[in-house]
């Protein structure tokens, strides 16, 4: 949620976020007047509740005539103070309406465009010369197949569409990915966590994701739950309602969970393999800090994406997000792409957003630094998201016969393995 003090003293900074969003400019004018609302009814219920207290305490000392009328006045305010009171939370209740329709404030610096436009910051690797080798370049569901990696055809009919096995070489592959993964998030004093899966709805709202994000969540009716896209939404809630001690942070975790997505709004797109599923799995960074280090913690989470893609020997790119394409959450995020040779394109791997106090504003989560408590600030970054990984460890990898190599940093946890020949 926005500060309600910036959207009173700078809203024009609102509003130019509002726009770059591509979202209502208008409802900047929509929050000013419910706060003012929200204002001047507790003022006014503050008015009362003060001459309320004050009659009390002269009916103490008073007598006869006096004490009579102060009665009656007690008796008439006592009605007016409630209503006043049902009103103040009334208004107070429809103002944070309205700003939990807005996104975060965008960063000025953020490139201004949509979902189609990339703004490509760095290019880390080279893609591989397959023409050169002598390779027919293969998508990853044919090598995936090929060597018993994926069956789509049977997730499919155990689950639907959208929904795969990975057995032998696949399986072993996540597994020594999660292997990989923990172990990097250790060595940089990450706290690994297994959250849960299904969330109430406060956790869910209070992350932003029931806001534009919510056609593509699942909700459990019965149980009044949302299963989870992303360890991002247990991690940030796990702190919900607290107040944390300033000299405790930064608190990073690493949390592997499930993630579920509907894709709604992606039908027709990328329906073969396992680019854009409705299930995998997925080692999410989590981060509390202060709000003046929220800028180097991003910086952090993004060095450590890029580790861990380079040390799989992933070509890539880093992107600075537009500002139309961020989600609510975060002022800033950056995505790093990495290179599908049977696409002859880059595409999104990893995402690492700088959610600033947005989050934890809408989770009631504090910090106590000295006498002063105030919101901190919250990031997020994708250490592997299992599946795309997969996927590009598959292409980036494939043999002229077929079979796939297995990156050198991967084979500790397979045993010495070097290689997944064809089935």
């Amino acid at each position: 949620m926005i500060d309600p003090k910036l959207l009173r003293t700078d809203p024009d900074r609102v509003r130019r976020s509002q726009e770059v969003r591509g979202e209502s400019v208008g409802l900047v004018d929509e929050a000013l007047a419910a706060d003012e609302a929200r204002r001047s009814s507790i003022s006014a219920f503050e008015a009362a509740r003060a001459e309320q207290r004050s009659l009390g305490a002269r009916i103490a000392g008073a007598s006869g005539e006096e004490r009579t009328a102060l009665l009656a006045r007690t008796k008439e305010l006592s009605g007016r103070v409630k209503a006043l009171q049902d009103a103040a939370a009334e208004a107070d209740a429809a103002c944070t309406g309205v700003l939990k329709q807005f996104g975060n404030i965008v960063f000025d610096d953020v490139p201004v465009g949509g979902e189609e436009d990339l703004y490509v910051i760095e290019t880390v690797g080279a893609p591989r010369d397959f023409a050169a080798e002598g390779v027919r370049v293969r998508d990853h569901l044919d090598l995936g197949e090929g060597i018993g990696a994926i069956d789509m055809e049977r997730g499919a009919k155990v689950s639907g569409s959208r929904f795969y096995f990975l057995k032998g070489p696949g399986a072993l592959l996540e597994f020594a990915l999660i292997q990989f993964a923990l172990s990097k998030s250790l060595e940089w004093g990450l706290v690994p966590m297994i959250p849960p899966a299904l969330v109430n709805p406060e956790a869910m709202e209070g992350t932003g994701f029931l806001g534009q994000a919510a056609e593509d969540v699942y909700y459990l009716e019965r149980d009044d739950r949302y299963l989870v896209g992303t360890a991002e939404v247990p991690l940030a809630a796990y702190h919900s309602g607290e107040i944390l001690d300033a000299g405790d942070l930064p608190v990073r975790l690493a949390g592997f969970s499930p993630a579920y997505r509907r894709e709604a709004g992606s039908y027709g797109r990328d329906t073969r393999g396992i680019f854009r599923v409705h299930w995998f799995d997925k080692f999410e960074m989590f981060t509390y800090c202060r709000p003046e280090d929220a800028v180097a913690e991003h910086r952090l989470l993004l060095a450590h994406e890029k580790e861990f893609i380079t040390a799989l020997g992933i070509p890539f790119q880093v992107l600075d997000v537009a500002s139309g394409d961020l989600g609510a959450s975060a002022a800033r995020k950056y995505d790093c792409y990495g290179w599908v040779p049977s696409q002859g394109r880059y595409r999104e791997i990893t995402s690492t957003s700088n959610c600033t106090q947005f989050q934890a504003r809408r989770l009631g989560i504090r910090m106590r630094d000295g006498r002063r408590i105030e919101p901190l600030a919250t990031l997020n970054g994708t250490l592997c998201a299992m599946s795309r990984m997969i996927l590009m460890i598959l292409e980036n990898y494939q043999q002229a016969d077929g079979s796939v190599a297995v990156p050198e940093v991967l084979r500790p946890y397979m045993g010495g393995r070097e290689v997944f020949g064809t089935v």
